[in-house]
């Protein structure tokens, strides 16, 4: 039916035009009203001040101000008169909560602003400045007091015993704030946290964080941080916490070094404990339950004055606290001593010593040997020959000659070749310092021919072994047969007798003319004490 009659009835232009310029009229009336100047909001805090302020201003000379009243209104309940100002009667405040806490700072009826001591959450609300005018009325301005509270804030670690559960290891708390906190954690180890609130009578609220775990003793002494932030705060409050987790002792047991020799002294071990709380027993046994007599106990310190076989055992450290005991062992072995372990080291150097002096006098040696050796291969005296030489040395250049006899012929010969029946002639060879030497023959009275040798010839001992003039014991003497079985057949000939002359003449058959002769008669050579080497066959003259 309103949409029909707005049919019938259309508005016209003219009648919109008179609303809206009504409209604009009643608020500039309004506003003109408006004569009672205040702050809209203020903020303030329990035990402090506030001062309210109001100011009338001025309508013009026709309104008359009677009196001005200041009216609490509370957030949840009833409005009330908390002072009174008039020109005549002077201040009232009726309202005994503000007693003595309310003061008028002028005594002025156009500037009425009081100040409101030792506020309290309570006093939070709508606060109205009203006038009481002559003739339009009364005129007010309201001001909201915005009561904030800064939280008591705190934070705790819970000790808690190791286990499977999940439990509070830590609460943190925001209490008493206006506006309500916020809580957060920061935390390294595995968790997760609940937060709660509470309202106060007074506005205030009160939250409270709790920081839950499954504990072990691997989170004994970890940081966990708890953070409130709050509008009264200039920065989030933060608290670090260490978590607290009992839990029965781990036992160790450590200084066996396994060198516990038969004598040795103060030999140590050491039982140590991890465990919260801390242990409150340490105790020492054996395998056979009491210790031996050498051993001293200080709490977790075992200490083996002198070891001998009675410490050959089994050692058992056991430790308790409060939520129980546990125990380590360790079994330890006694060794013989072999010697001083003070003096090993010096034994050693010793022995070390020794054995590098002994092989640098074997190498001397060796190196000695090896030369003198090669200096009589080459022909050069040794140390020895001085003594022949100044027997059979015509003069000075013959110092340290060598005159060697070889004897042929047939007989009984001695094992040197000096049997009495040689009859075959004696060739002389002399050896000089020079690398010269010759051959001579000399009479021999077994012999039936003299030989003699060319005057200045060197005949080499191949020559003398293919001389034609040799017989043939001389031959046979020197036989070149390379078989080992006519060897041992010779030999045996040696053996039973006749004119054959012992082994030790015979040489093997070569052709490397004097070079070959000279292994012969390195064969045939023998060292002596004194350095010198000699034949075992031939006679020095």
């Amino acid at each position: 039916m309103a949409r029909d009659y707005a049919a019938r009835c259309p508005r016209s232009p003219g009648r919109n035009a008179w609303m809206v310029a009504a409209l604009i009229l009643l608020a500039a009336q309004g506003v003109v009203a408006q004569k009672v100047r205040v702050e809209e909001e203020l903020e303030a805090y329990p035990t402090e001040s506030v001062d309210l302020r109001c100011e009338f201003v001025d309508g013009g000379s026709l309104t008359k101000l009677t009196q001005v009243s200041w009216i609490w209104e509370p957030v949840d309940g009833q409005r009330d008169n908390i002072a009174v100002y008039h020109p005549t009667y002077g201040q009232s405040f009726p309202n005994v909560a503000f007693k003595d806490r309310v003061i008028f700072l002028q005594n002025n009826l156009r500037i009425p602003s009081i100040r409101i001591k030792d506020l309290r959450m309570s006093d939070a609300g709508r606060y109205t400045c009203e006038y009481a005018t002559y003739p339009s009325g009364n005129e007010q301005g309201t001001t909201t007091l915005i009561m904030l509270a800064k939280p008591k804030n705190s934070a705790k670690a819970v000790t808690v015993q190791a286990g499977s559960k999940s439990v509070m290891v830590a609460h943190c708390e925001a209490a008493d704030g206006k506006p309500a906190a916020t809580i957060k954690w920061l935390a390294s180890v595995g968790g997760n946290h609940s937060t709660s609130s509470t309202n106060g009578p007074d506005g205030t609220v009160t939250v409270r964080s709790e920081y839950r775990l499954v504990p072990t003793a691997e989170d004994n002494g970890r940081e966990v941080t708890c953070l409130v932030d709050q509008k009264t705060q200039d920065r989030p409050w933060t608290e670090v916490l260490k978590l607290s987790v009992e839990y029965p002792p781990t036992v160790t047991i450590d200084g066996y070094d396994h060198n516990w020799y038969v004598g040795r002294s103060d030999a140590v071990l050491f039982c140590h404990a991890t465990a919260n709380p801390e242990p409150t027993t340490i105790t020492w046994t054996t395998a056979s339950g009491s210790l031996p007599d050498t051993v001293v106990v200080e709490q977790n310190k075992l200490t083996v004055r002198k070891v001998d076989d009675a410490v050959n055992t089994t050692f058992t450290c056991e430790v308790k606290n409060k939520h129980g005991a546990s125990r380590k062992t360790l079994t330890t072995f006694v060794i013989e001593a072999l010697e001083d372990p003070s003096s090993a080291g010096a034994v050693a150097g010793a022995v070390i010593g020794s054995l590098l002096a002994l092989l640098l006098v074997v190498t001397l040696v060796v190196v000695l040997l090896t030369r003198s050796r090669r200096q009589q291969r080459r022909g050069f005296p040794s140390s020895g020959d001085s003594v022949a030489a100044g027997n059979g040395g015509s003069n000075g250049s013959d110092y340290g000659n060598k005159a060697r006899l070889l004897f042929t012929g047939s007989g009984n010969g001695s094992k040197n070749g000096t049997g009495a029946n040689n009859n075959g002639p004696v060739y002389t060879y002399r050896e000089g310092c020079d690398a010269t030497g010759t051959l001579t023959e000399k009479p021999n009275s077994y012999h039936h021919h003299l030989h003699h040798a060319p005057a200045g010839t060197r005949p080499t001992p191949h020559d003398i072994l293919l001389c034609g003039e040799m017989d043939g014991a001389e031959r046979r003497k020197f036989n070149l047969d390379d078989s080992i079985e006519e060897e041992d057949e010779r030999y045996n000939r040696f053996g039973g007798g006749g004119n054959a002359l012992p082994p030790a003449y015979h040489a093997h058959r070569g052709h490397g003319g004097e070079a070959e002769m000279d292994v012969y008669l390195d064969d045939d050579m023998e060292s002596q004490r004194d350095g010198s080497v000699i034949s075992r066959t031939a006679i020095y003259v």
